[in-house]
């Protein structure tokens, strides 16, 4: 199994655009181009557990982003930015990667490590996303690296239990902070969401005083349009 954070680590710059298809592609093309998509898919769901490793609940895909402050994004740009590392369907196969990797605290910039399920993109408008919503914890820097850990052996190890709730993870690096998140399908299901933050509080070993906000994907995408509109 590759790594391939070692090629996404100083690769924040790219063009990522893709050339536009030919209005008088043949049909013969289309059909290539679809069948090497379904192809390319069913490899990347061929991740299996190794001989004598432990298999874990549910696949999972590393991902990571990175992008220039302050500047909006459109929904597209944002999804062309944000790199897959690699997808593990084992205890054994995510340390591999896990061991690889930076850890959030030394990451510099405006940088981003996402963890989920596989199938799911890390973005709002995903479907097993678009109708749910995230707990986010504001940490001081020094935090994300532990917190960070603690948070996706957690969800590996199916603390949350809340069922096929939980999507996935992320952590983000800021300048003046660090921010950690959980998503989870159902915003309107408050049994779970309060599930998911009393587990939250637990194996992060929160202080009774820290603020937690959980936010729906439809407000954050209303306050992202919003921005949108203030920049332009």
């Amino acid at each position: 199994m590759n790594n391939k954070f070692d090629a996404l680590k100083d690769d924040d710059s790219g063009d990522h655009d893709q050339n536009e298809e030919n209005s008088t592609q043949k049909d013969g093309e289309k059909e290539k181009t679809e069948r090497d998509k379904s192809q390319s898919s069913s490899k990347r769901k061929a991740v299996v557990p190794g001989p004598a490793e432990h298999p874990l609940q549910y696949n999972y895909t590393f991902w990571y982003s990175r992008r220039t402050p302050g500047r909006p994004t459109s929904s597209q740009s944002y999804e062309q930015n944000i790199k897959q590392i690699g997808t593990f369907a084992s205890v054994e196969q995510f340390w591999r990667f896990y061991s690889h990797m930076v850890r959030p605290g030394d990451l510099t910039g405006h940088s981003d490590f996402h963890l989920f399920k596989e199938g799911i993109k890390p973005m709002w408008e995903d479907d097993a996303n678009k109708n749910g919503g995230k707990w986010i914890i504001r940490l001081r820097k020094g935090l994300a690296s532990r917190c960070w850990e603690n948070l996706i052996l957690a969800m590996l190890g199916e603390q949350f239990m809340v069922g096929e709730e939980i999507c996935g993870a992320v952590v983000s690096v800021r300048f003046q902070e660090d921010i950690i998140s959980i998503w989870n399908k159902t915003a309107s299901d408050q049994a779970t969401t309060a599930r998911i933050r009393d587990t939250l509080r637990r194996v992060l070993n929160l202080p009774p005083n820290t603020i937690m906000e959980y936010k729906t994907h439809t407000d954050s995408i209303k306050f992202f349009l919003f921005f949108v509109l203030e920049y332009k």
